[in-house]
């Protein structure tokens, strides 16, 4: 899914316009890129982890749904 399609559903569903919430994806993706930055794991709640292995590389763990998985 590409930015403009998450912010138009969470504009819907947050009751904001499409702008602020496109804002508002490009604060979350800021945050995150700065925690990776600075070597900490970086977590989307409800959707998993991000880390950064000693090689650089990043890797994404899903957050395990109950009785779902």
């Amino acid at each position: 899914m590409k930015k403009p399609e998450i912010a138009k559903r969470m504009a819907r569903r947050a009751g904001v316009t499409k702008g602020e919430a496109a804002d508002r994806v490009d604060r979350v993706v800021s945050q995150l890129l700065a925690r990776l930055r600075k070597g900490k794991d970086a977590e989307l709640p409800g959707l998993g982890r991000f880390t950064q292995g000693p090689d650089g590389r990043l890797s994404f763990e899903r957050e395990r749904s109950h009785g779902r998985d």
